[in-house]
């Protein structure tokens, strides 16, 4: 049954379906409602931005967005952002879904952790993040109203201590390949050269957003 918030839903599609029905069986329950929250988020983000999308690519874009972390679909070298987007691609060409459509998707799951760059792109692409960056760091917690945020985290809860549990969740999916995580070369050539330079953290974002959980 379709979950309607604020007049957004999930789309009413056999595409939509298998992803649910898919990810809910490969991923935790902690992923699954997370990544259902990213949908919801990234809908009402578009509403706020005037952007159009393509409900059927957002919704596997932001469903598949962690599928790397699953023991499943983890590569060996790969980031697990990559094997995510591996994972949307190769669904998505079963269903004949045109090659733009399916970059597109690829683009957006392989970029959600890359801040500054994703708001630029394609609606989907800029959309994931948005859903990502408000359910996991709380960047646009201001721009939801209360009863939005209440009710996509009553549709979809968060886990009581959800926090810590999705930096668990982060670090059980990537502990295995620690090449994969180089990333933002600019920090490493600013703490190379200004004894001042003080790097942001992901995890300390997290614990420290408008989220109680």
């Amino acid at each position: 049954m379709q979950t309607i918030i604020g007049g957004i839903s999930t789309p009413n599609s056999a595409l939509a379906r298998e992803v649910a029905e898919l990810v809910r069986d490969t991923a935790s329950e902690l992923l699954f409602n997370h990544s259902s929250r990213v949908y919801y988020f990234g809908a009402i983000a578009a509403r706020q931005r005037g952007l159009r999308f393509d409900p059927d690519l957002l919704y596997t874009g932001a469903m598949f967005h962690d599928m790397g972390l699953t023991d499943k679909h983890s590569s060996a070298h790969e980031r697990f952002e990559v094997d995510g987007a591996n994972a949307a691609r190769d669904f998505l060409k079963r269903y004949g879904i045109a090659q733009n459509d399916i970059d597109t998707v690829w683009t957006a799951i392989a970029l959600h952790t890359t801040p500054g760059i994703p708001q630029h792109m394609h609606p989907v692409v800029a959309l994931v993040t948005a859903g990502v960056e408000m359910d996991v760091l709380g960047l646009t917690y201001a721009q939801y109203s209360d009863d939005e945020r209440q009710a996509v985290v009553d549709a979809f809860p968060r886990s009581e201590h959800f926090k810590e549990d999705i930096i668990q969740a982060f670090y059980d999916g990537i502990k295995h390949k620690p090449a994969s995580t180089f990333g933002n070369v600019k920090a490493d050539v600013l703490a190379d050269k200004d004894k001042q330079f003080v790097r942001g953290n992901f995890c300390s974002v997290i614990r420290g957003s408008c989220w109680k959980a």
